[in-house]
């Protein structure tokens, strides 16, 4: 049992954290070795009663996938630092927290080249229907050479079209220019200094109107983030205006995709098929439309879900709580303007 007060140890002071999503080992052991830490998993009922107690007492959250909105936020009034093992915020009250002055940070960076790995894999396994094609050997139904109506369409020389241009995107660019052959064009709030942020992408990647890429592209990436301005983005109207035959590929936010209007746009429109990373409800909820429709590539949501990957943005969370519990500027602070 830990007391009620942050305590002095050496010239250390221990304060309260609370974990609210499992930690590796060694950055369980991080946090433990300075601070007095409560591991409880609100997802779990008989966790739930645990997690609500240390709540009153915590003076750092860590964890992921889970609500942290102004109700739960109001029953920890010490609160400090919350350090998401995430790069999206959406879980998060924003206002509560910048209001309250508690910190909040994230882990950008470590995860941009699985991501893009797992969106690029997305958008060949989608165009050339292997996922499809794959279970048809499977079931036993591969008995002759396959026919025009199973055919594919080629990845490499085609443009593809990329709304959004951060890290990720950028990442996704550099496949498609530099592996692929790929002319690469590109919709975002501003154009990207390709001299400064991007060199190797200089003459590759273009930034151009929203009409003009969902005209040109044979391929359409959504890598947004979610906010008031991208939430429904991809509806009725952005998915009629895209050339006929393209793919939409969805590695960013599920709820900027109006799901119906997709639906829609495969069934009695002019696009080719969709591959989904993410979704407006997750996970999936069975009764989706979505889950089985036969031009539809659904993927479980792990752009990040590597060993490797998933290790580094726990050390990093790690490293930015223990910083700013310590009064120092964590390494990845959340910065709205930059997300």
């Amino acid at each position: 049992m830990t007391s009620s007060h942050a305590v002095q140890s050496g010239d250390a002071v221990r304060k309260h954290v609370l974990v609210f999503r499992t930690l590796p080992p060694d950055q369980l052991a991080r946090l433990q070795a300075a601070h007095d830490v409560t591991v409880a998993d609100p997802r779990k009922p008989e966790e739930r009663p645990r997690f609500d107690a240390a709540l009153a007492q915590a003076q750092g959250l860590i964890g992921a996938s889970f609500p942290v909105d102004a109700a739960l936020l109001a029953r920890a009034p010490r609160l400090e630092v919350v350090s998401s093992i995430s790069v999206g915020v959406d879980n998060y009250a924003l206002d509560v927290l910048q209001a309250r002055g508690i910190v909040l940070c994230h882990t950008p960076g470590v995860l941009d080249e699985t991501v893009a790995d797992s969106v690029f894999a997305l958008l060949m396994a989608t165009s050339r229907r292997l996922v499809e094609l794959s279970q048809l050997v499977r079931e036993g139904h591969w008995n002759k050479n396959i026919g025009e109506d199973l055919f594919g369409s080629d990845v490499h020389g085609k443009t593809l079209g990329l709304l959004g241009f951060g890290r990720i995107g950028q990442a996704i660019a550099r496949r498609a220019a530099l592996g692929f052959g790929m002319p690469v064009i590109y919709h975002a709030r501003r154009p990207v200094d390709l001299a400064t942020q991007a060199p190797e992408l200089q003459g590759k990647a273009e930034h151009v109107p929203l009409p003009a890429l969902l005209a040109r592209s044979d391929f359409v990436v959504a890598m947004l983030p979610l906010s008031d301005s991208t939430r429904g983005m991809v509806n009725a109207d952005l998915l009629a205006a895209m050339k006929p035959g393209a793919i939409f590929i969805n590695g960013g936010r599920g709820a900027t995709v109006v799901e119906q209007d997709l639906l829609h746009a495969l069934d009695h429109g002019t696009l080719r098929a969709a591959g989904l990373d993410v979704f407006a409800t997750e996970p999936l909820p069975l009764a989706s439309p979505l889950r089985t429709h036969p031009r539809v590539t659904p993927l479980p949501h792990i752009g990040s879900a590597t060993h490797d990957t998933r290790h580094a943005m726990a050390a990093l969370a790690t490293t930015n709580l223990l910083q700013a519990l310590a009064g120092e500027r964590p390494a990845a602070v959340y910065n709205p303007a930059h997300p």
